[in-house]
């Protein structure tokens, strides 16, 4: 079940995967919004002028594109790793050792996804919106909220990878930034 052959381990992996492409979209539209803004600015002399608000636009994309790439990252356990003492144990206590980040990385995603779910309501209940130009916060919150939710699905499925390699007595496959 906890296979990433499986039914359940092709979708979350395919979840992860889309998420991070749609964060990539988002931060390739950024880049273009900085470039014409910069553009603009450097040839005010000649007409043209930067994208007003540009600030904004990049502040809520970047919310987006952050919690967009960590499933994938954590999917893939492409996250820093400090392995300097666990490399000296075997691949029974490495299992366990990840069983146990695993389960930190449920519970530090399921908080972040929660709270901001409730800043995600106070935006809307109090309608704050962005100061030029007027896009509600709201829906500022609930682009990161869907990255956000998508972590805990993904950290749910990887704990459970884990343990189930733990119990097997065996240490996750290394991954992504993990070479020796």
């Amino acid at each position: 079940m906890f296979q990433d052959s499986s039914v359940l381990g092709r979708l979350v992996n395919g979840l992860a995967r889309w998420i991070a492409i749609a964060g990539g979209v988002a931060l390739l539209a950024m880049i273009a919004v900085v470039v014409i803004s910069v553009i603009g600015r450097a040839f005010i002399w000649a007409g043209l002028k930067p994208i007003l608000g540009d600030y904004e636009l990049i502040s809520v994309g970047m919310g987006f594109a952050i919690f967009a790439f960590l499933p994938w990252a954590h999917i893939n356990r492409g996250h820093a790793l400090v392995s300097l003492l666990t490399d000296t144990f075997g691949p029974r206590v490495n299992a366990w050792i990840l069983v146990v980040t695993d389960l930190l990385m449920l519970v530090v995603s399921a908080f972040i996804a929660w709270r901001l779910w409730l800043g995600m309501l106070d935006k809307f209940n109090y309608r704050e919106t962005t100061i030029l130009l007027g896009l509600s916060m709201g829906w500022a919150f609930a682009a990161a909220v869907v990255g956000a939710i998508a972590m805990v699905v993904v950290a749910i499925y990887v704990l459970g990878r884990s343990i189930i390699d733990a119990l097997a007595g065996r240490a996750a496959p290394k991954h992504v930034g993990s070479e020796h």
